[in-house]
């Protein structure tokens, strides 16, 4: 036997490199595996989990509270603050689409091929391979044999196709199953002449497989042409430019109005109309121009009965000038309006420029500053409350002189409705004012507490209007408007504060609530100024700003000496006021503890000096004594500034007296440390309120529902849906009977498999059929 010889390579011919068309064969492989689908899934559940627990779209400030400035920038730099709109999201999604499109192109031919066969062709032997099998005989002829048993599977629902054979001697090789049996099973020999029956029932379990599939490429599709990827393009296409909001719109900052898919947010107040909406984006914002323009007419809200909002509607309407109609509608949560392909939903609201009128209180006065150019006291009072303030919410800045510098007012929302669960926070108050000694030395007073500084008086806003609901029975309230603003000095700093028109009821006393932050990721600190008995702040402030005087200090330091001592002894009357005299000064921040040092002031003065002048053994009794003392001389001072107004002294015998001058020590003590030289409080308004628009355009929407419903269908179909094929082979045994074969494959081998092909051995083979032949 001669073998010829194979080509010699001719020396220095490079090696042979695989065929172009075989590396985009491997390319597709991967792309249409499997595992390449459930890497892509995987990392799609991780950033969806991280979507989820990392709040989208919130400012960078907040970001940075949560995370820190490192972590903040990384995480930034990732595109987890919009994770659904970044480009390595998309790109997966991308990849995905391809990688299960390209599973579908090449599964569903052969899907399909076999969906349309019923493998009437099966050799007879093959037969014995299968694990469900049984063999019998029927007392009955070919012919009606065939119609019996083709009678029997019809009524119970099967697709039955036959195929009748002649009798053949030839080797042969049995066709392969769904369920693996082996070609090899039946070997070769003569076949005899007979019919061939095969059935199939279940056939949408293949379906099943294609329209899964197909649901996941429709979704992720929906998903791509309704995320930011149209937009992102435009941006990259026409070089648009994002912008960041208060910089102003640059020349190419906007999109076109014919744009296909966008999601963005409109911002209509009352009596005003608008078809400017503003696209989000990572690097700014783009304006997107609607083909119309909305008109909110008005804005309503409906409360239940503990204050809480139930119902928020706007009516609205739309302006299209293309086609000269106005149409009005009413837009509700949950219930958006769809005109001309776009959808508008109601997001949220927000003020929509309200007029309010603020009266400045000013807390670095004293009384003689107040008094001025000779003015009796209460004509200075009503003086300086008179010299209000008038402002727009969201309006330009105002220009507010006081010593220490200008400031500029900038007023930044108004809220008329504030629900908070009292409940909640006169139980923290009472435990964190319980845990702090009010008094200075560690004495727990009658005012401890109430100690403002012990208080954790975050819990006001914790809920601030929210649907929050903490352990516990809640005492559910609206305390009112307030207004919200910001002070900025001359180097730019600014502070944010929230002050309540009206006073609240907290653990028995009604208090005015001064809130303040030095940041918009904090929560509000609340000074607590307690309300005098015409329920307004002047009763406190009275008492503030004669605190701020030194002559009137000094008065109120001899009144209290001649009261505490008695008439015949003026050596305890002038030590008694000069004890009262120092406690004042030091509580007001006159004079420093030590030579040198700045003042303090408040209690935390008064603690200094006993823990640097008083002996430690010592220091509990002098400081009760100091407190009462401080107590006694205040109480002075506060009649003092209402006989000054003309206002009736109180008396320590009245509780209501003793309660105002319990709360009023402590609020002067923290009002030392308030960071603004006054206090804006609300004393009348205009609202008008704004809504916030969703204004959507999502070709994608419909595709993404047909994604879901062909989801339902297949997960259904390859779930509970098992493809069953019979086969039964009939054959003549020359006597007027006939032999029967048949077997059952299954796509699912279970309990209920068993059961219905004992059924179907019973139908066909009658009651005495023999037991199903071993596998």
């Amino acid at each position: 036997m001669r073998t010829a010889a194979l080509p010699q390579t001719p020396p220095g011919t490079p090696p042979v490199t695989p065929a172009a068309h075989s590396v985009r064969r491997q390319v597709l492989d991967v792309l249409a595996s499997m595992r390449f689908a459930i890497a892509l899934l995987t990392v799609i559940c991780i950033a969806s989990a991280i979507g989820t627990v990392v709040k989208q779209g919130e400012p960078l400030v907040n970001y940075v509270d949560q995370f820190g400035p490192f972590w903040a920038e990384v995480f930034g730099a990732l595109g987890l603050y919009r994770i659904y709109s970044s480009g390595w999201f998309l790109t997966i999604l991308a990849f995905l689409v391809v990688s299960t499109s390209l599973c579908i192109a090449r599964n569903t031919p052969k899907i399909l091929a076999d969906w349309r066969t019923h493998k009437e062709h099966i050799r007879e032997q093959a037969l014995q391979a299968f694990h469900h099998r049984a063999t019998g005989v029927l007392a009955q002829p070919l012919g009606e044999a065939q119609a019996a048993v083709l009678g029997t599977l019809a009524q119970q629902g099967w697709s039955v196709k036959t195929q009748r054979r002649e009798a053949a001697a030839k080797d042969g090789v049995s066709d392969g199953v769904s369920d693996g049996a082996s070609s090899g099973a039946s070997g070769g020999g003569p076949i005899g002449a007979g019919v061939m029956i095969g059935a199939r029932l279940g056939a949408a379990n293949k379906l099943g497989y294609i329209a899964a599939h197909s649901a996941i490429v429709l979704i992720c599709l929906g998903g791509l042409f309704d995320g930011d990827l149209i937009v992102n393009a435009q941006v990259w296409a026409q070089k648009l430019q994002p912008f960041k909001g208060g910089m102003g719109e640059p020349e190419r900052g906007r999109l076109g109005e014919g744009n296909p898919a966008y999601r963005a947010q409109l911002f209509v107040p009352e009596g005003s109309r608008s078809n400017a909406a503003v696209v989000n984006l990572n690097q700014g914002m783009l304006v997107q121009p609607l083909p119309f323009e909305v008109e909110l007419k008005k804005f309503s809200v409906d409360y239940y009965a503990t204050g809480m909002p139930k119902r928020f509607a706007s009516d609205i309407v739309i302006h299209d000038a293309r086609k000269g109609v106005d149409k009005a509608f009413t837009v509700e949560v949950n219930h958006p309006v769809v005109y001309d392909g776009v959808t508008i939903f109601q997001s949220s609201f927000e003020d929509g420029g309200s007029s309010v009128q603020l009266k400045p209180l000013r807390l670095d006065l004293g009384t003689a500053q107040v008094a001025r150019a000779g003015q009796p006291a209460q004509a200075a009072q009503a003086a300086q409350s008179a010299s209000s303030v008038a402002a727009v919410v969201g309006g330009s800045p105002q220009m507010l002189s006081v010593p220490a510098g200008d400031l500029q007012l900038e007023v930044t929302g108004l809220r008329v409705i504030n629900v908070e669960d009292v409940a909640q926070a006169q139980k923290s108050s009472a435990a964190d004012g319980a845990a702090s000694g009010g008094s200075p030395g560690g004495e727990s007073g009658e005012a401890s507490g109430n100690d403002v500084r012990g208080v954790n008086l975050a819990e006001l806003s914790k809920h601030l209007g929210s649907g929050a609901k903490p352990a516990g029975n809640k005492q559910l309230v609206n305390i009112g408007p307030s207004v919200i603003y910001k002070l900025r000095d001359a180097a730019g700093q600014a502070r944010e504060y929230q002050n309540y028109m009206a006073p609240v009821k907290l653990d028995g006393q009604q208090v005015f609530l001064f809130g303040v932050r030095d940041t918009p990721a904090e929560g509000f600190r609340y000074l607590r100024v307690p309300a005098d008995e015409d329920m307004s702040v002047q009763g406190w402030l009275r008492l503030r700003q004669a605190l701020n005087d030194g002559a009137m200090r000094a008065e109120a330091a001899q009144r209290f000496g001649r009261m505490a001592a008695p008439a015949d002894r003026a050596d305890l009357q002038a030590q008694l006021g000069g004890s009262a005299q120092r406690a004042l000064d030091l509580f007001a921040g006159a004079i420093p503890v030590k030579p040198g040092q700045p003042s303090v002031g408040g209690l935390p003065a008064l603690s200094d000096f006993i823990e640097q002048a008083v002996p430690a053994d010592q220091r509990e009794r002098t400081s009760a004594t100091l407190v009462r003392i401080l107590n006694g001389a205040l109480f002075e001072l506060l009649n003092l500034s209402r006989e000054r107004a003309g206002v009736a002294p109180l008396s320590p015998e009245q509780d209501e007296a003793r309660r105002f001058m319990t709360a009023s020590v402590l609020s002067l003590s923290d009002a030392m440390f308030y960071p603004a030289p006054m206090v804006l409080v609300l004393e009348g308004f205009v609202p008008k309120q704004a809504s916030v628009f969703q204004v959507t355009r999502t070709p994608g929407r419909n595709v993404v529902y047909l994604g879901c419903v062909l989801l339902i269908v297949g997960v259904f179909a390859m779930l509970y849906i098992r493809e069953r094929r019979l086969w039964v082979w009939l054959q003549d045994d020359g006597a007027g009977a006939t032999r029967v074969k048949m077997a059952l494959s299954s796509t699912r081998q279970t309990l209920d498999t068993d059961r219905e092909f004992e059924r179907l051995q019973r139908a066909v083979l009658g009651a005495t059929a023999p037991a199903p032949a071993a596998p």
